[in-house]
């Protein structure tokens, strides 16, 4: 047997990396760019937080600080316009809150202006500034003004144990014995009755007895009052209708009418008479008889008058005494 020739194995291995050029250099090239980075966002945090503007100081004097942090601002109307740089406490036991605020802010504090620390249910503490009148002085610089604090969880345990007194009340009230529930049925039993057949009458009166009486007593005045005005159109008929008796009394009035129309002439014949008499004196006896003449009509007419009032008091039932006077 023939051999077989060993075949040679070749071993691939990697072929030597190129040196980078100017490695060095590069490297210091970027940390300074690192570095240069670092520094200019240092700045502009800086600057942002308003460490390169000018700025005055403000003094507030509280009495609690709790929740007043260094760093937290300062608004007016809603715009931060100062930030807290310190909080210490003062010998005499208040805290003293130190603000700086940027000057071309500054002209919104004013000598009159007011302080709050205002520490709200949810939310940590808020500063902030009130100037009422713009017009006033502007706030001098390291000026100390004293900060209203008002804290809503300060009040949690007075409305709660109000709360807790308001639902012992209402338990109370609404206990099996209580007042409430009694009224409350009183109240249903008099709403019973107001439904029932007497309806009102019967809670006024308590029973029905009564309110029967009531019923009854109602009955007989409606009745009474048709009996009225039954009476009083029958007689509205026979006094103001056709055949009633204001027919008749005009008729006897306008009678009456004529004949004192014919009295009044008789006595102006009369009168005429007597101014004939006057003015002639020697037939006395002529005239004699016609005055008798005359007078005997005018009798006559009197007596129909009076005979015409007697018929007229007779058929008027609302005459009164009727007195016809002569001249």
């Amino acid at each position: 047997m023939e051999e077989k020739p060993d075949t040679p194995v070749s071993n691939s291995e990697p072929a030597p990396s190129r040196p980078v050029r100017n490695l060095e250099l590069k490297a210091a090239l970027l940390l300074v760019f690192t570095g240069l980075l670092i520094v200019g966002s240092v700045l502009y945090l800086l600057y942002a937080r308003g460490v390169f503007q000018a700025t005055q100081t403000l003094v507030l004097v509280t009495e609690d600080s709790e929740g007043v942090v260094v760093g937290m601002d300062m608004t007016f109307a809603g715009f931060p316009i100062g930030r807290v740089r310190r909080v210490e406490l003062a010998q005499t036991g208040n805290v003293r809150v130190i603000i700086d605020v940027a000057q071309k802010d500054a002209h919104w504090l004013r000598t009159s202006s007011v302080f709050t620390l205002v520490r709200g249910l949810v939310g940590g503490t808020n500063i902030r500034a009130y100037s009422g009148v713009l017009t006033d002085p502007p706030l001098p610089d390291g000026a100390e003004r004293p900060a209203l604090r008002g804290d809503a969880t300060a009040e949690l345990p007075r409305v709660l144990a109000s709360a807790k007194e308001v639902l012992e009340n209402v338990s109370a009230m609404t206990a099996e014995d209580a007042a409430l529930r009694a009224s409350l049925a009183n109240l249903q039993e008099v709403t019973a009755k107001l439904k029932g057949p007497r309806g009102a009458l019967g809670v006024m009166f308590g029973n029905d007895a009564d309110a029967q009486k009531l019923v009854a007593a109602l009955d007989r005045t409606n009745a009474l009052l048709a009996r009225v005005d039954a009476l009083t159109a029958k007689a509205d008929t026979q006094v103001f209708g056709p055949d009633g008796v204001m027919k008749e009394a005009r008729a006897t009035v306008s009678q009456l009418n004529g004949l004192l129309a014919e009295t009044r002439t008789s006595l102006k014949k009369v009168d005429a008479v007597l101014v004939e008499a006057q003015g002639i004196s020697a037939n006395v006896k002529g005239a004699t008889n016609d005055l008798g003449s005359l007078r005997a009509d005018v009798e006559a007419n009197l007596h129909k008058v009076e005979g015409l009032i007697n018929e007229l008091n007779r058929k008027w039932p609302f005459a009164r005494e009727t007195e016809v006077k002569l001249p």
